[in-house]
Parts: C-alpha cells; structure tokens; sequence
C-alpha cells in the first residue's frame, strides 16, 4: 500500500470535502486543482477518468451559485442534505447522526490511542474527517490503516459519493465527487484487509 500516495490525497479531499471552500484550509486546493499541474501528479486514475474532472472544475468559478452557498446547502444546511456526510446516516437503521457506527469508530480509535483534532462538535464519521483520519494513519501509524479503511470507510462512502455527484448541482462538488471516488478505488485496489459488508439504508 502506498501510504505517501494516500497521506497526500487524503488530506486533499478531505479538506475540501469538510472546510468551506473560502477558508484557508480549502482555498488553496481549490487554486491548485483549478490549474492543469494536478492531473500529471494525481497519483490515482488514468487521464481519460481525470479529465472530466478538470473540465467540470474549469466551470465552478462562472456557475450562478456561489461555492460557498453551494456548501451550506451540501454540507451544512438548514434544509435536508442530498448526501449528509457522516456514515452513520448510511450504516444505521434509524439513519441518525451518532447513531452505533460512530460510537463503533470512536471506540475503535479510543482502542488505538487516537484522539481526533476537530474544530468543531462534528461527528467523527464525517466523510472529511476520515479521509484526513486516512492520511494521518498512513503517515503516523499505517499498521492500521488497512482495518481503518476496510471496516470504517469502505463500506459506505461510495454509495454517499454517488449521492453527492448526483445531489451536488455545482460543478466543484460534482468534481470532488469523481475525484474522491476514483482515488478511493485506487485504495480499495491497494487494501489487504476484505471490506466489511455492511447493509445500507440511505
């Protein structure tokens, strides 16, 4: 498993799949992707599947909502979210935020010594916060990474990749949506541990 390849992309969609897009954890990425420089060092995909993706990023900036708005609409509210975020929506029956799934993740975590770093009362299942938790693993403790992956990632973020693209209506979140779908199969291609199937209900 390529763990500096995972540590980098990690960080980058997981950022911009947690932090507005004007804030100064998001911004940046957003400049870097909207230039031609990503596609050559993405370690994941073949050119055919990333350029989609960096037409539909050339078309953010000019689309009538606003990447903030779009956002708050996505990821914030107040309105039902096409996609939430967080796993247990997906893994648990009642579809609740902190529902058994984020109390399973947080004892697991707790079980391995690791203490989130959050700026805000999110739960720990948040799309973004585990992509940035898979980075971390594979730069701090990549023995782990693997059960991470398999038994907490894997079995629900691609059915909430597909809401997002299909939810998002704005091209950066349709974008990051692709994106973030082709890199996780490139992890899923490099995971040594079977991915825990697990019933969805959203």
């Amino acid at each position: 498993m390529s763990v500096e390849a995972i540590a980098a992309t990690g960080k980058i969609v997981g950022s911009l799949l947690y932090f507005p897009p004007n804030s100064v954890q998001a911004l940046p990425l957003i400049h870097w992707l909207q230039s031609n420089q990503w596609m050559q060092e993405w370690p994941y995909g073949e050119p055919g599947d990333l350029q989609p993706i960096a037409t539909l990023l050339a078309q953010f900036t000019t689309h009538e909502e606003p990447d903030a708005e779009a956002f708050q609409r996505l990821f914030v509210g107040p309105y039902a979210l096409p996609a939430p975020p967080w796993g247990s929506v997906y893994l648990d029956r009642e579809s609740v935020l902190f529902g058994d799934s984020t109390l399973d993740l947080r004892e697991w975590m707790r079980d391995h010594g690791i203490e989130p770093n959050r700026t805000q009362a999110e739960p720990e299942d948040h799309i973004g916060l585990m992509l940035m938790m898979s980075a971390w693993l594979a730069e701090n403790s990549p023995a782990l990474l693997n059960e991470f992956l398999a038994m907490h990632l894997f079995p629900w973020s691609f059915r909430y990749l597909t809401l997002l693209e299909e939810g998002a209506a704005h091209p950066l979140y349709q974008s990051l949506a692709q994106l973030t779908r082709i890199t996780l199969t490139g992890w899923q291609q490099q995971c040594t541990h079977a991915v825990v199937e697990h019933e969805l209900y959203r």
